[in-house]
């Protein structure tokens, strides 16, 4: 946990942005994975994590605008509970770190808002992802589940992805933390991979890395030599020389912080000449499009010069053609680059992505293109400001289904040239992957520094 006083200004902020009400905060529940004992990881709900501070289940809070209230609805152990699990820290104890006084037991939270309802307050929710809070939501305000997403209240949405976006020193020390030991992963990723290794062994190692820094994975490991599936948590193929791995991992603190690093190496220990020449205009495309981080520089832009920079680099190989500008408006450059080029990051590696990709990567005057293939995956547009942090990653993909159904159409035959793409459907895929966060005069490069360069990455392999 951060000082109390972190949780209390936290919400003494979030105050400020909305006049009257209730924000009810719903803490996440173990899910069970096969019966009710026998749960996956308890991770807290993040938004609840950012004002709450308290990585426990079966919570919930109310901070209540009319009454200037701050009311955490939760139960200590029960004695059964003791004999199981062992005397713990209590609840109150906890509430203490993050300034709570006020602590209700659990069966008070209907009541109190029923009490709100009966007296025509409003009471502002978030839209929940978990089932059972969802169910929670339908009960204890008479819902449908045909109306939460529709009552989840926008005021109170976009105060929090205001509020959240825009981190404090502390918040990106934990964060550096994070990405310091996903740093760590993919060097032990790329120092174990060898012909003969599976997949499966070199993700397990890195898992075994991420907890033993006292933390987790962020999100499932994406390492593969498959690396034309975009998001591809399988691991079932074994190393063989001349493959590419494209390793996309990160780590995330006891504290819910999280990194998201991506690298491309070879299972030998150089690259083809072949994976050369993609892996450097994948490069050549990070740094050109992460130069341009700065406050009030669209993301959208960062997105269009990655592509703008990955067509001349595929120009000059032979596999696309024609005037730059034009390919990138007309999308020729998705047979290659289907997804966005990053996205913001936090207490989520998708940061608030909960909260809804038009609240927290677009605004009322720039709206999320939710159609156009490329586009439509792309979770960040918006201006950036001092104190976000994002990842920038772009990818080169050869996916053969989608490559088959362009060229039966012969779509955008003016950019591609389909014989040459032809020769490279066995290639795979080749994404790089940094965390910046944005500052007053530009960015800054978090964590510490990872094998990037052909040359870098060649000199960790060769002794393998």
């Amino acid at each position: 946990m951060f000082h109390s006083s972190t949780y209390i200004d936290r919400r003494k902020q979030l105050k400020t942005t909305i006049s009257k009400g209730i924000l009810l905060f719903i803490g996440n529940n173990e899910s069970p994975m096969n019966y009710a004992d026998n749960a996956f990881p308890f991770r807290q709900d993040s938004s609840f994590l950012y004002y709450f501070g308290i990585q426990e289940p079966k919570l919930a809070a109310v901070i209540d605008l009319d009454e200037n209230k701050d009311i955490l609805f939760g139960d200590e152990l029960t004695i059964d509970e003791i004999v199981w699990m062992g005397r713990q820290e209590t609840l109150q104890e906890k509430c203490r770190k993050v300034g709570i006084e006020d602590i209700q037991p659990s069966s008070q939270l209907a009541p109190y808002l029923q009490k709100a309802l009966r007296q025509q307050r409003v009471i502002h929710f978030l839209p929940p992802y978990q089932s059972e809070n969802k169910l929670k939501l339908i009960d204890l305000l008479g819902l449908s589940l045909k109306e939460l997403a529709s009552q989840a209240s926008a005021p109170f949405i976009q105060a929090v992805v205001a509020q959240r976006s825009v981190k404090s020193q502390e918040e990106v020390t934990q964060i550096e933390t994070a990405v310091n030991t996903s740093v760590d992963m993919h060097l032990l990723a790329m120092r174990l991979a060898k012909a003969g290794t599976t997949e499966l062994q070199v993700a397990n190692a890195i898992q075994e890395m991420a907890q033993n820094a006292g933390g987790r994975l962020a999100y499932p490991t994406i390492l593969s030599v498959h690396g034309e599936i975009l998001h591809n948590h399988k691991h079932l193929n074994t190393l063989r020389d001349g493959q590419l791995v494209l390793n996309d991992s990160g780590a995330e603190t006891a504290m819910g912080y999280a990194g998201d690093l991506t690298r491309t190496f070879p299972v030998g220990k150089t690259f083809t000449n072949k994976q050369k020449e993609i892996y450097n205009i994948v490069l050549e495309a990070l740094q050109q499009s992460s130069a341009l981080l700065a406050p009030s520089v669209r993301y959208l832009d960062v997105h269009f010069k990655a592509c703008s920079t990955l067509v001349e680099g595929l120009k000059s190989i032979g596999l696309m053609k024609g005037n730059t500008e034009e390919a990138v408006a007309l999308g020729a450059h998705t047979l290659f680059f289907q997804c966005g080029t990053g996205h913001m990051m936090g207490l989520d590696v998708h940061d608030m992505e909960d909260l809804g990709e038009q609240y927290v990567g677009y605004t009322e005057t720039l709206k999320k293109d939710t159609t156009t293939f490329g586009l439509k995956s792309l979770r960040l547009g918006k201006e950036l400001a001092a104190g976000y942090v994002l990842t920038v990653e772009p990818g080169i993909y050869f996916i053969p289904e989608l490559f088959s159904r362009w060229k039966a159409e012969n779509k955008l035959k003016d950019f591609i040239n389909y014989n040459e793409v032809e020769k490279y459907l066995s290639f795979g895929g080749v994404r790089i992957e940094d965390n910046y966060l944005v500052t007053d005069t530009g960015y800054k490069k978090l964590g510490k520094e990872l094998a990037k360069t052909i040359e870098e990455v060649e000199e960790i392999r060769k002794d393998i």
